[in-house]
C-alpha cells in the first residue's frame, strides 16, 4: 500500500517544485550575508534552517497537489485512458476515501512545517508578516486542491497555467527571497518570472500530451482552448521568455561572467523547442516532460551557484 502512495506522490515532480525555493533563497541569503556585520555569518544557503524548512514545506504542498490531482481526475474519469504514469485512484490501487485521508494528513503535516518556518524566521516580533505567510500557506493548500477537485476546478477551465506561474514562480521565488531579506527588490521578479515560465512550460507539455483525452473529458485546459498549433507557439514563448528574463536580471545585477553559467541549462530547453515543433504524436511528448522539469531544476541550481561569484 505504501508504494501506491509513493507513486501517487509523483516524486519526479519534486525537483521542479523546489526550483523556485533554490533561486529565491540563494539570492536572499546572499543579500543577507552582504548586509550582515557579523563576520561569522555563513554565505552558504545550505547551512540555513530557513532553506530546508522552506524546501520541506514546498515538497509538502507539491505532494498534496499530486494527491489532489490523482483524486480529482480519478473521480471525474479523466485518467481512464491517459498516457504516462498510471494514476492510483483511477486504477483502483487507492480508493477515493483513502486518498482524501492522505490529503488531510499531508495538509496537517505541511502546515505544521510552515508554522515552524514562520516562527523561526519572524519570531514574535513580526506578527504581521507571520499572518501574511500563514495566509499564503492556506492559499497554497486551496490552490493545490482546487486544481482538479470540485465543480469549479480551475484546471478544468484553462486557468492552471496562471496558478502554476503564480505559485511555482512568483510566490516561490519572491516569498523565499523575502524570508531572508525581509524586503522586496523588484529585480527578484525577473528570476521569479523565469521559474514561473519554465514551470508553466512543463504543465503545457503535459496538456499537449493529454490534449485529446482532456477534450473528450471536458477538461478545458489552455491547450484545449488554444489548439495544438497555438499551444506549441505558446510553449516556445514560455521557454524563450524565461531565458530573456534571466538575462535581463544578470544585466541589471552584473558582477561576473560566471553569472551566465545558467545558460548551460537552456541547451536541452532549446532542443526541446525543436522537438515540440516537430512533434506529430502527442504521446511522444511524455519523455520531454522530465527533460524540461530537470532542466528547470538545473537552471535553479546554476543560477543559485552564480550568486556567490
Amino acid at each position: 500500500m505504501i508504494k501506491n502512495y509513493i507513486k501517487a506522490a509523483r516524486l519526479r515532480t519534486l525537483p521542479l517544485s523546489v526550483s523556485g525555493i533554490i533561486v529565491g533563497s540563494s539570492i536572499g541569503n546572499q543579500v543577507l550575508y552582504n548586509h550582515s556585520e557579523l563576520s561569522h555569518t555563513s554565505s552558504s544557503v545550505l547551512s540555513t534552517s530557513t532553506f530546508w524548512l522552506a524546501i520541506l514545506t514546498t515538497i509538502g504542498f507539491q505532494v498534496l497537489s499530486n494527491f489532489a490531482n490523482d483524486y480529482g481526475d480519478g473521480i471525474k474519469g479523466s485518467d481512464k485512458n491517459r498516457t504516462g504514469e498510471a494514476r492510483m485512484v483511477s486504477s483502483g490501487a487507492i480508493t477515493p476515501s483513502q486518498m482524501k485521508s492522505a490529503m488531510i494528513i499531508t495538509t496537517i503535516f505541511t502546515l505544521t512545517i510552515a508554522l515552524l518556518l514562520i516562527y523561526i524566521v519572524f519570531g514574535s516580533d513580526n506578527f504581521g508578516f507571520s499572518i501574511l505567510f500563514f495566509g499564503l500557506g492556506i492559499a497554497s493548500v486551496a490552490a493545490a486542491i482546487k486544481y482538479t477537485v470540485g465543480n469549479s476546478a480551475y484546471g478544468y477551465n484553462g486557468f492552471g497555467d496562471v496558478f502554476v506561474f503564480l505559485f511555482f514562480g512568483l510566490l516561490s521565488v519572491v516569498g523565499s527571497y523575502f524570508l531572508y531579506a525581509k524586503e522586496i527588490n523588484l529585480k527578484i521578479f525577473l528570476p521569479a518570472i523565469s521559474i514561473g515560465m519554465l514551470s508553466t512550460a512543463v504543465l503545457n507539455l503535459n496538456n499537449l500530451r493529454d490534449r485529446e483525452e482532456d477534450k473528450k473529458n471536458n477538461k478545458n485546459t489552455l491547450v484545449v482552448k488554444l489548439g495544438k498549433r497555438k499551444a506549441k507557439k505558446y510553449h516556445y514563448f514560455l521557454i524563450l521568455g524565461a531565458l530573456v528574463s534571466a538575462l535581463i536580471y544578470v544585466f541589471l545585477d552584473f558582477k561576473s561572467l560566471y553569472q551566465l553559467i545558467f545558460l548551460i541549462a537552456f541547451i536541452p530547453l532549446i532542443k526541446n523547442i525543436k522537438t515540440v515543433a516537430q512533434n506529430a504524436v502527442s504521446a511522444d511528448l511524455d519523455s520531454e516532460l522530465k527533460k524540461v522539469a530537470l532542466s528547470t531544476f538545473l537552471f535553479a541550481i546554476l543560477f543559485g551557484i552564480s550568486q556567490i561569484f
